[in-house]
C-alpha cells in the first residue's frame, strides 16, 4: 500500500493504517526528539505527543508538500511547546558575544558522543542551537519559534557554542572515538 492510501486510512481513523505510520516514521522522528530534548525519556514523550497531534490533525494535511516535512514540523513544535511552557529563555542583553566556531573531527568522535553533549547544553541553548544549526533554520525563524529576539538568538547560539567548544576541549572522549578505518 503506498503512502497516499495510508494517510487516507489514518484519516478514518484506522489503527492498523496508524500503527503501520508510526512504524515507518517513528525512527526519524525520534532522532528529532533526541536532538530537543535533554535526555531519553523527555525524547520518548515528545514522540508519543507528536505522533497523538500527527493523528489529531492528520485530516489537515491536504497532500500538498513533503508528507515527512509536515509530520518533521508537528514533532519539532511538540518539542519546542514543552519549552516554551517553561519560560526557559531569560530576557538578555543583547550585546554582541564573541562567535566562536567548534571544530570536530568527525573521523575520530561518534555522533552519539556529540549529540549527548548537545543534549547536556541548558534549554534555551540547546534548541536555538538545533534550530539554527542542526536544522538550518535562520534567526529570525527560530527567534518567531521561539517567541524570543533575534538578538536572544544569537546570544544563546553563542553561548552553546561556547559551552561546546569547552567540552570538547576538555574533555576526555576517548570512550566515544570512532575507531579510523585500518587501525585495529
Amino acid at each position: 500500500m503506498g503512502l497516499d492510501q495510508l494517510i487516507k486510512r489514518c484519516k478514518k481513523k484506522n489503527a492498523v493504517a496508524q500503527e503501520q505510520l508510526y512504524r515507518l516514521y517513528s525512527s526519524k522522528l525520534f532522532s528529532i526528539c533526541l536532538k530537543y530534548s535533554s535526555d531519553y525519556a523527555s525524547a520518548e514523550d515528545t514522540l508519543q505527543d507528536s505522533f497523538i497531534t500527527i493523528f489529531d490533525k492528520i485530516t489537515q494535511y491536504k497532500n500538498k508538500g513533503s508528507f515527512e516535512g509536515w509530520i518533521k514540523r508537528i514533532t519539532i513544535n511538540t518539542a519546542l511547546q514543552k519549552y516554551r511552557k517553561q519560560k526557559v529563555f531569560d530576557i538578555i542583553n543583547e550585546q554582541q558575544i564573541e562567535e566562536v566556531d567548534v571544530e570536530v573531527n568527525e573521523e575520530e568522535i561518534s555522533l552519539d558522543y556529540l549529540l549527548k553533549i548537545i543534549q547536556q547544553l541548558p534549554d534555551r541553548y540547546r534548541l536555538v542551537f538545533t534550530l539554527y544549526v542542526l536544522d538550518g533554520y535562520s534567526h529570525k525563524e527560530v527567534a518567531e519559534m521561539l517567541e524570543i529576539s533575534v538578538g536572544t538568538s544569537k546570544s544563546n547560539l553563542a553561548r552553546a557554542r561556547n559551552i561546546l567548544k569547552e567540552k570538547l576541549e576538555t574533555t576526555n572522549y576517548e570512550p566515544y572515538v570512532r575507531p579510523i578505518e585500518g587501525r585495529r
